[in-house]
């Protein structure tokens, strides 16, 4: 089984964030990659690791891409430490955006009955 990013699949946890992981091995590449599903909802953020093997055995990432919903460019860390911190800062405004948004349809339904 694969460790990778074990602090940022607690932290989802912790949230009531829901995922789903999956390994993608590519032909020509000596990299690895493991992308990594999350939402409330649905599933529509994605942070893809791209990571090698030291010559001991051990896993190295390489670097993590981070897709938040509808963003256009992925943000680029170097290590989880980073991706939690832009995660725990950036995930809550995301989630207070959605509610206004919500508050907002619900009301505009209600105006328009």
């Amino acid at each position: 089984m694969i460790t990778v990013l074990n602090r940022t699949k607690q932290y989802l946890r912790n949230r009531q964030y829901k995922y789903e992981k999956s390994y993608i091995r590519p032909l020509m590449t000596p990299e690895s990659v493991y992308v990594f599903k999350f939402g409330r909802e649905a599933l529509n953020n994605r942070v893809i690791i791209r990571y090698s093997h030291t010559w001991t055995g051990r896993q190295r990432i390489n670097e993590i891409d981070l897709r938040l919903h509808k963003q256009k460019h992925p943000r680029i860390f170097k290590t989880e430490s980073e991706l939690l911190e832009y995660l725990e800062t950036h995930l809550p405004q995301r989630e207070r955006k959605e509610r206004e948004k919500l508050k907002i349809k619900e009301e505009q339904e209600e105006n328009a009955k």
